[in-house]
């Protein structure tokens, strides 16, 4: 009676091997080698592979380190709360306004066709936008708003943030418009008939059974926006870092040993989070 059991987990550790064998070689051991590399030593002119904890001593010990990390989460949080606000109001319409499942899916496809382009053509696009004679100054100008060109559009953290958002949103509409599109009916049916208005039932009945698709858009926005660098570099006109911005340029100036370090320090950072973001729900339901 045993033998088909002992033949099923051998067929299912047959089957998962080919997978498993591509996450070690393309995942793990990448991560495995920047850890080892992070310990090693670097000169002016060479990489030393000695154990040693100098380029982690150096990046807890200098202020720079803990005014990028904040920049991060800045830039993270206030990319996360517009990104949440638009996806959730952009997938609420198309899953409870838009009857016809047609018409949703039309309209859902239309929301993607901005991502299908480069992520650097559209972030770029907003250079003459936002620039100090663009389109939004001039606009503004000629509307009588301002009557000079204002500086903060471009080149700053709005800009920054701003192109983080347009770059971003989807990861953020997709999930949720996933997880509305599960939720029974019938279970608003059953709120309205018991009194509840369309506040109590937003806030009672659709965010509750909505937060695996939060949860999941969270974790791709947060975990991306942690990781991009060229954003910051382009629309922050160098005036600004983060963790990454940090990291390329250890990598330009070839100190290999404090980029691996960085990274290691980023990815056990972007983990906590993610760690601290599965306490609040279980999103295995989700997936």
């Amino acid at each position: 009676m045993q033998k088909p059991r002992v033949n099923n987990a051998l067929t299912g550790w047959l089957m998962v091997s080919p997978l498993a064998v591509v996450l070690f070689i393309f995942l793990v051991l990448p991560i495995v080698m920047i850890a080892v590399v992070s310990f090693w030593q670097t000169t002016a002119f060479s990489v030393i592979p000695a154990f040693q904890f100098d380029n982690y001593e150096f990046l807890f010990g200098s202020p720079v380190t803990y005014t990028v990390f904040v920049n991060t989460f800045k830039y993270a949080i206030l990319t996360w709360m517009f990104t949440v606000v638009i996806g959730f109001t952009v997938a609420y319409y198309l899953a409870f306004h838009i009857r016809s499942l047609t018409w949703q899916v039309a309209l859902f496809l239309l929301c993607t066709i901005p991502f299908l382009t480069s992520n650097i053509i559209r972030m770029i696009s907003w250079i003459p936008f936002l620039g100090r004679n663009g389109i939004a100054n001039s606009a503004l100008i000629s509307w009588g708003v301002i009557d000079q060109p204002v500086e903060w559009l471009l080149f700053s953290d709005f800009s920054v943030v701003l192109a983080f958002v347009h770059i971003y949103t989807l990861f953020m509409v997709v999930p949720i418009f996933n997880t509305m599109m599960r939720i029974d009916k019938s279970l608003i049916e059953a709120a309205r008939d018991g009194g509840a208005n369309g506040a109590q039932i937003l806030w009672n009945v659709i965010v509750p059974l909505t937060k695996p698709g939060i949860m999941i858009g969270t974790i791709f926005v947060v975990t991306l926006v942690m990781g991009d660098f060229f954003t910051v570099r382009i629309m922050s006109g160098s005036q600004s870092a983060n963790v990454g911005r940090l990291i390329s340029n250890d990598i330009s100036l070839l100190q290999y040993p404090s980029a691996s370090a960085t990274a290691i320090i980023l990815l056990i950072t972007v983990l906590i989070v993610i760690g601290i973001l599965l306490r609040f729900v279980n999103i295995r339901k989700e997936l």
